[in-house]
């Protein structure tokens, strides 16, 4: 038993039938539509608890019509962690890390490839193909393998090295591209006609947003269903902010939530690749593309979204901001939040932190607030962004063991 009614336009709200494969929608996205009148009579929040821990004890929640299809590599609920000494740094000390790196691929793509696989494999798809700044393609890689499918990948050729490696050890077929996410997204959409391969691109098939979607379901249950004040979510194509405001409307709706108050979304993004925050700063609803863009967090590197009004809408519904952080002080912010919290932050989440200290400085987040910062993958995905510069000692002299306390300080 499911519960989807259907798909439905996000551009202009037209229906179409979810029992067949579909993409886009005059160029744009989808959005999965429930019978949450039913899903109200069928699951309260009392019966999740006995439920396995994770993202699939949602399934009312979710597009897979059959559990037979479901695509898992063991995707488990992710830890909130409070994150009080990085909080106190920064004057928040009621902040938390939702730390995504702990899925099965490190980092959050598992949640949204997981759903699209899992779908794919219900319309008997055997094919895909992907164009990536990095994590997706890791993770449909893994989970394309797992369902046993053909999967094709396609990355700016200065994507991390551990993307690559990890595409290539799942049986992906890797192609590294002299250009940008937009590029090999074009490759990827042009290829369709002759291979037959299906795009699984942000945005360009509704299911991935349901996977993301359940980061916010994930949050909400954590929190006793009471949501926390302000949301920072590092946004490249913006699938998971998206998805966590679409869990929080559905959740209203079922009247799971303790309280009818919405979080501020806060979309973080780089100086170095902002189209968001440069619409946002406009009044503008759709993001002109970013030139050159060029930043060490990968996943952010995406100079035009297919969700770009979505992205916004539902930014400025919340009452929240997109903004953009300094490039040159991301590795800063990484060795602030790791050191502080022993948390391993990737360099989109350093984002984050550099984002909450403009809105703390401007007076736009107060002391009291409780805060909510995904950390999406883990440092060690990124092993170009934090360069290690450290003394080498030499096993042949005596050491002078003052000395390198007083180099410690």
């Amino acid at each position: 038993m499911h519960f989807v009614t259907c798909l439905e336009s996000a551009i202009d709200g037209t229906s179409l039938p979810a029992d067949r494969v579909q993409t886009l929608h005059a160029d744009r996205p989808l959005w999965v539509r429930y019978d949450l009148d039913a899903i109200r009579k069928a699951v309260t929040p009392a019966d999740l608890v006995e439920r396995e821990p994770s993202l699939w004890r949602y399934r009312e929640l979710l597009p897979v019509f059959d559990p037979a299809n479901i695509v898992t590599l063991g995707e488990g609920m992710t830890p909130l962690l409070p994150a009080p000494v990085l909080g106190r740094k920064l004057g928040v000390p009621r902040l938390e890390i939702k730390d995504e790196s702990q899925l099965p691929t490190g980092s959050f793509k598992s949640r949204g490839l997981a759903m699209a696989v899992s779908k794919a494999k219900e319309f008997g798809l055997t094919r895909l193909a992907i164009p990536t700044a990095g994590n997706a393609g890791g993770a449909l890689a893994a989970y394309g393998a797992r369902a046993g499918m053909e999967v094709y990948v396609f990355m700016p050729v200065d994507t991390p090295i551990i993307n690559q490696v990890e595409c290539v050890q799942a049986g992906a077929h890797l192609f590294l591209v002299r250009g940008l996410i937009t590029d090999c997204g074009r490759l990827v959409r042009e290829g369709v006609e002759h291979t037959g391969w299906f795009d699984v691109s942000t945005l360009k098939e509704p299911y991935r947003i349901e996977g993301k979607k359940t980061m916010g379901l994930e949050l909400a249950e954590q929190s006793n269903w009471e949501l926390p004040d302000v949301i920072l979510y590092p946004t490249g194509g913006g699938t998971g902010l998206i998805g966590m405001w679409k869990a929080f409307h559905e959740l209203r709706m079922l009247g799971w939530l303790r309280s009818e108050t919405l979080p501020r979304m806060i979309s973080c993004q780089s100086t170095g690749c902002a189209p968001i925050a440069r619409a946002f700063a406009r009044d503008e609803r759709f993001a002109e593309p970013w030139e050159n863009a060029a930043t060490i967090a990968a996943g952010l590197r995406v100079p035009a979204a297919v969700g770009d009004f979505m992205i916004l809408d539902a930014v400025r519904e919340s009452g929240g901001q997109a903004l953009a952080a300094d490039e040159t002080r991301i590795p800063e912010w990484m060795r602030l939040a790791a050191s502080a919290e022993g948390i391993s932050v990737c360099p989109e989440a350093a984002v984050c932190v550099g984002v909450l200290e403009q809105l703390i400085a401007a007076g736009q987040v107060n002391a009291d607030e409780r805060v909510v910062l995904y950390n999406t993958a883990g440092a060690q995905k990124y092993p170009d962004a934090l360069p290690v510069n450290r003394p080498i000692l030499d096993l042949e002299t005596s050491l002078d063991y003052a000395a390198i306390l007083e180099d410690s300080r």
